[in-house]
């Protein structure tokens, strides 16, 4: 094969998606011919396989969900599932290529090594030294921002300026301006009817990489919604809306695709921002903001800069890398400087794993003992699906009694906030004056139905809540605000309404999905609820 020959390959593959994906399929069942794998190999389309199998990993999910609603042979679901699990493996090896290949071209050029008095100064008292170098940014009339990734304000302000070429078209400014609702929507026409060009331009592509997820959650909406239609018909007549689930898949094998591609894009924009604040004029501006904010914390806190200082110069003594600015040991040092729990609360407390760790710590088993003796108990769970929007949900309470459901969610956090809505406004209904205590072992759904019930506005939920019927649900739960707590309880450890609780929703799934006949379901529910009440297995409220 010669290099024009090879060359036209590769371009084609870039340029026709059908024709990639084709030759990716044919790869990964062995029986490529040499030239097409030499191309695949090709550094260019490294990111474009990883979009192919996304789809294709879609498409595969559908078509094994669908014969198994339409009945057909055991042989054929074999083959289907084989399928999967090779376009699965495939895309996992691909993902890996494509974080290889960033790593790599993220070892070049990076900022030179801040000083190490500076690194130990920011680590140990992040907060005096943040201070100071809002002050110092603030005199030179420049945005606020810790200048530390593409994501601070003060790297974006600096991009901007180095990208600036005028007012974007008038079609990105549109998009860059627009709702977040109509995003999504501009994102789910993108998909289903027509590709739009600007989404991937730099002043729109994060926000692209950003809402796609909120996009693939209304694909796989469209998913359930097809499949309860199919289901609610029998099996003889299901091939006549068996179609409209077929689409459902299309469209969302679509959208898993421009998600890794918008993910892809959104690195690509990142890593040339790294590479532009690794050299030139703006690492020399951080470089002297981030000197004068240290001259300005050694003034305002002597203490605690002979602290530092009188460290810093004594392990530099001693160090074999005090030469190359020890690189590696500010965290060490900084350890030294203050509490131990402060730098665990500091360090890795940013962000949401720092508030569920508090959680965790404060309520660890949901001990119960300040309730009053009429609180009504009970533990909600949730199961989602594979590969659609359908969920079911389980509650049990200490006197006995039960519930389980199906629903539609976009995550399981939603799904485990609809089991707490729906098991709140039951018992609620059925017992008139007591406190009604709702125990959940997902803190992501623990803390948004409070921050929901703690503000009384259900907007606090909603990114959390995204499709109708946990909205609908948190709307009517609101208003009962002042009756109902929500606690973090530590999952399987045996807690026998924990344990109810799954096992009512796993129930629900499988029967809203089909994959249980109805009066097989009967009898498991009964099992489940003997077990209950076994005399042998005591109810607890806390473990």
């Amino acid at each position: 094969m010669t290099i024009t020959e090879h060359t036209d390959l590769i371009r084609r593959f870039a340029e026709d998606f059908t024709t990639l994906q084709e030759a990716v399929l044919v790869r990964m069942n062995g029986i490529c011919a040499p030239e097409t794998a030499a191309a695949l190999e090709h550094a260019s389309l490294v990111g474009p396989i990883a979009v192919a199998l996304a789809h294709a990993d879609a498409l595969a999910r559908g078509d094994i969900r669908c014969a198994e609603l339409l009945g057909e042979p055991p042989q054929r679901l074999r083959r289907l599932r084989e399928h999967a699990r090779r376009v699965r493996r495939a895309r996992s090896q691909a993902d890996a290529a494509c974080k290889e290949q960033r790593a790599r071209r993220l070892a070049g050029p990076s900022r030179p090594v801040d000083v190490l008095e500076l690194r130990v100064a920011r680590s140990a008292y992040p907060e005096a030294y943040a201070e100071a170098l809002r002050k110092e940014l603030r005199d030179r009339g420049l945005p606020e921002g810790t200048p530390q990734s593409p994501e601070s304000d003060l790297a974006q302000w600096a991009w901007e300026r180095k990208s600036a070429g005028g007012e974007p078209p008038a079609s990105v400014s549109e998009l860059r301006d627009s709702h977040d609702d109509a995003f999504v929507q501009a994102l789910l026409r993108d998909a289903r009817e027509e590709e739009n060009p600007y989404l991937a331009h730099d002043a729109v592509v994060e926000r692209w990489s950003r809402h796609a997820r909120t996009a693939l959650a209304w694909g796989r909406y469209a998913i359930g919604q097809a499949e309860r239609e199919v289901l609610a018909c029998p099996l003889h007549s299901r091939r006549a809306r068996i179609d409209a689930l077929e689409d459902a898949y299309q469209d969302a094998a679509v959208l898993a695709a421009r998600a890794r591609e918008a993910k892809l894009r959104a690195a690509d924009l990142h890593d040339r921002m790294r590479a532009y604040m690794a050299t030139g004029a703006f690492t020399e501006l951080v470089s002297q903001c981030r000197t004068a904010a240290l001259e300005r914390f050694a003034t305002g806190e002597p203490e605690l800069w002979h602290g530092v200082r009188e460290l810093t110069v004594l392990h530099q003594a001693q160090c074999a890398e005090g030469a190359d600015g020890c690189p590696p040991c500010h965290r060490e040092l900084a350890a030294v400087l203050m509490d131990g729990s402060s730098t665990d609360t500091k360090e890795e407390g940013d962000g949401e794993g720092g508030r569920a760790t508090s959680l965790v710590e404060r309520d660890r088993y949901a001990l119960l003992s300040d309730l009053p003796g009429t609180a009504v108990v009970a533990v909600a769970d949730a199961a989602i699906a594979d590969d659609s929007a359908l969920c079911g949900y389980g509650w049990a309470v200490e006197d006995g009694t039960t519930g389980h459901g199906d629903s539609m969610a976009s995550s399981s956090g939603e799904a485990e906030v609809i089991g707490i809505c729906a098991a709140a406004l039951s018992l609620l209904d059925r017992h008139e004056e007591a406190p009604i205590v709702l125990l959940c072992d997902s803190i992501e759904a623990v803390e948004a139905t409070n921050a929901a019930l703690n503000s009384a506005d259900p907007a606090a939920a909603h990114r959390t809540l995204l499709l109708p019927q946990s909205r609908y649900l948190m709307d009517h739960l609101l208003p009962h605000r002042d009756r109902v707590q929500v606690r973090w309880l530590k999952g399987h450890i045996g807690h026998d309404l924990n344990e109810t609780a799954d096992a009512l929703a796993g129930l629900a799934v499988r029967r809203a999905t089909g994959r249980i006949s109805p009066s097989t379901a009967r009898k498991e529910e009964a099992r489940v609820l003997r077990s209950l009440g076994s005399p042998d297995r005591p109810l607890s409220a806390a473990a």
